[in-house]
C-alpha cells in the first residue's frame, strides 16, 4: 500500500487526523496532512481509505 498526499491541495481541515489518527496527523507548522509511520502498514488500509474519502480537498490517495 502506498499513501500519496497532495499537500498543495490540503486545506488543513483535519478530517484525516480525526477519522484515522493511527494513520494521519497534521503538521504543527501549517496543519497540512502528515502520514504517520504506522499508517504505512498494510493493516492501516481501511482507515486510510476511509479518511481519504472524507478529505474535502481530495488531498489523499491510497494506492496498491
Amino acid at each position: 500500500m502506498k499513501i500519496i498526499t497532495h499537500t498543495d491541495r490540503c486545506i488543513s481541515s483535519g478530517m484525516c487526523a480525526l477519522s484515522a489518527p493511527e494513520v494521519f496527523d497534521q503538521d504543527d507548522a501549517d496543519g497540512r496532512v502528515v502520514v504517520l509511520p504506522a499508517g504505512r502498514h498494510p493493516g492501516a488500509r481501511p482507515a486510510a481509505v476511509h479518511a481519504a474519502g472524507l478529505c474535502p480537498a481530495q488531498a489523499i490517495e491510497v494506492c496498491e
